[in-house]
């Protein structure tokens, strides 16, 4: 009995200690959260701090609370690249702003088409006559892209400034399901459907290869003349032609090779940078922070500055990242979630609206779900304008054929009309260790599909009969929304990938135009004529703590924080690589194994940061025991 008795003081005193650790926790985090929420109005004459510790995205992902508070690192900070955009043509027109600073210390990227219309912005703080100033360790690709637009760049001496340019392998799996022998089931409609090939081959085939080459060849060529562009001075063929002759030139000092190649002006370390920025900005003797220059953050600068909610009502729905089915997001397009969104402002008294794209696809179900939600508006005549990021391939154009006017712009991936399958099925795997299965069926379908006895043949017929009637759908909405016949459409679908500028002269998109001048044309369209208007973002509503933890978790996480993925020298930039990589193939394994119906995705592509698609388990041996059937 005294045992027991002490037993349950035990159990009771370890509750307690839990109960009172997450107390703390809590209130802590709510603690530093109020403590980090700006003061609006409150503007310091000086530099406007544009501290990007993580990455540019369409649309923020909504932070998990219980994760945020259990995690033991600080979380990678979001930036909406509208916010920033905004930020900056507020900045260029305000006279106590005396210098933009873009510190990416820990940048993680973004988007190539966030990154030219941030650049467009930091070009219009320098033409009204204000410096920006870069730092950062080092500078891959986006960073170097965006530091281009800024009129000094810093570089730490021990980092430097990588260009890699846009491709690389992809990894094919066939041969290891061969050596398992696993059975991928693949159906697939369009021969440049090209996601499904690392199921059923072992390297890249010519139709996907000419896609590829197209694609990431528009890709270069934009980012080229971007950099070109905003720094002529700048040598980017001496650093990508030979590399190796360029890093051998600087004895491998790269940020001797990237000022060598004008790619950075200046070389110092952190607290060199921050005295320029002071001998500009202002000393700040206030002791409030480390920097030693008077400044203010995005996020006091935008309270600061609230948008205007003026005139006629335009709305705009956000359909980021990979689309699925359900209510999952911000930051993936769950088609329930945007669905509800999109029924319940349909009374709002919009002028019109604006259907944000930037998705390389995903569920065929939940994107025909969001496109019959935005149908309903036009049944309203309530005018329809598609405004295209970085994505909006296969089911991201799915959602985007209801537009009257669609935009894009050239670096925008569009296209992938196509529809595939994936069924894994372990007959083969169990018969080698003496599994077999027998029984009774009334029909051809009882029991079917059997991923452990195998597919039927009247299983694989109907599958694929079914991809390729949702393929049919697909190009017979795209054919009716470009006012074209189903056949001419047909020749251009096949899950062909195409740039925004080739996709206008094929006619899958009206204009070359950013996010500004889709609502523009909305408003025209609305017959706001000369009148007043505002953009409307339709969001879902967050509760209190969520909404706490998540403009925590998007300003920048203090210093000396540890943020994962952050590209410090050569050696990290090539770790980080290899992480983005190894999330990618554990995804596809994933997307091979998991429950899905027919799916338009685009494998071709680039993994937007921010946007990765999220892995639950990406152990090895872990992925492995699920492939041949053990997990």
């Amino acid at each position: 009995m005294k045992f027991a008795q002490r037993v349950w003081k035990l159990l009771v005193g370890v509750k307690d200690a839990l109960a009172l650790v997450f107390l703390l926790l809590f209130f802590g985090a709510l603690y530093a959260v109020l403590m980090a929420r700006p003061a609006a109005g409150k503007i310091e004459d000086g530099a406007l701090l544009l501290k990007l510790d993580g990455s540019i995205v369409e649309e923020k992902s909504r932070v998990d609370p219980l994760a945020m508070l259990m995690s033991s690192e600080a979380p990678a900070g979001q930036y909406q690249a509208r916010d920033i955009e905004r930020a900056l043509r507020l900045a260029a027109t305000d006279a106590r702003i005396k210098v933009v600073v873009l510190d990416m210390s820990r940048f993680l990227g973004g988007g190539m088409v966030h990154i030219e219309e941030i650049g467009k912005e930091l070009d219009g703080v320098r033409k009204a006559g204000k410096p920006v100033l870069a730092f950062a360790n080092a500078y891959a690709d986006d960073g170097v892209q965006l530091a281009a637009h800024a009129s000094e760049v810093w570089v730490d001496p021990m980092g430097g400034a990588f260009v890699a340019g846009p491709g690389g392998n992809q990894v094919y799996f066939k041969a290891l399901l061969d050596r398992f022998k696993v059975n991928a089931h693949v159906y697939r409609a369009g021969t440049y459907k090209s996601y499904v090939e690392p199921y059923i081959r072992n390297d890249m085939s010519p139709a996907a290869r000419e896609a590829y080459q197209d694609i990431y060849g528009a890709l270069w060529g934009s980012y080229r003349a971007d950099v070109a562009k905003a720094r002529p001075r700048a040598q980017l063929d001496r650093m990508t032609g030979d590399p190796l002759a360029w890093a051998k030139a600087s004895g491998g000092d790269f940020a001797e090779g990237a000022k060598a190649a004008g790619i950075v002006d200046r070389i110092g370390d952190k607290s060199e940078f921050d005295a320029r920025i002071a001998e500009l900005a202002g000393k700040d003797d206030s002791g409030a922070d480390d920097l030693p220059y008077r400044h203010t953050g995005l996020a006091a600068w935008l309270a600061a500055h609230p948008e205007k909610k003026e005139g006629a009502r335009i709305g705009v729905v956000t359909i980021a990242g990979e689309i699925v089915d359900g209510d999952a997001g911000p930051g993936k397009a769950g088609g329930d979630r945007i669905a509800q969104l999109l029924d319940d402002n349909i009374d709002e008294g919009f002028k019109a609206l604006v259907v944000r794209v930037d998705s390389p696809g995903g569920s065929a179900m939940a994107a025909e779900r969001m496109r019959r939600a935005i149908e309903r508006y036009k049944a309203r005549k309530i005018p329809v304008v598609v405004s295209m990021g970085n994505l909006a391939a296969s089911g991201g154009y799915w959602v985007s054929t209801p537009g009257q006017t669609v935009y894009a712009e050239p670096a925008t991936i569009t296209g992938s009309i196509g529809v595939f399958a994936v069924v894994t099925s372990f007959e083969k795997t169990l018969g080698e260790y003496g599994v077999t299965s027998d029984g009774v069926k009334t029909t051809p379908l009882s029991g079917q599909p059997d991923i452990l006895g195998g597919f039927t043949p009247e299983v694989e017929g109907m599958l694929q009969a079914s991809v390729e009637s949702t393929y049919r759908k697909f190009v017979g909405l795209a054919a009716k929304a470009r006012k074209s016949a189903p056949e001419k459409m047909d020749t251009i679908a096949q899950g062909r990938v195409w740039p925004g500028a080739e996709a206008q002269k094929i006619g899958l998109v009206d204009k070359m135009g950013d996010l500004n001048a889709a609502l523009t044309e909305a408003a025209r369209l609305g017959g706001v004529g000369n009148g007043t208007w505002h953009a409307v973002y339709l969001e879902s509503e967050e509760d209190a703590l969520t909404k706490f933890l998540g403009s925590f978790s998007s300003s920048a996480p203090e210093e000396g924080a540890r943020i994962d993925g952050g590209a410090y020298d050569f050696a990290s930039l090539v770790s980080r690589r290899r992480e983005e990589q190894a999330a990618r193939v554990a995804g596809q394994l994933t997307a091979m194994l998991s429950s899905r119906g027919a799916q338009a995705y685009c494998l071709e592509c680039p993994v937007v940061p921010g946007a990765e698609r999220k892995v639950e388990n990406t152990s090895a041996l872990r992925m492995l025991a699920k492939l041949v059937g053990f997990d």
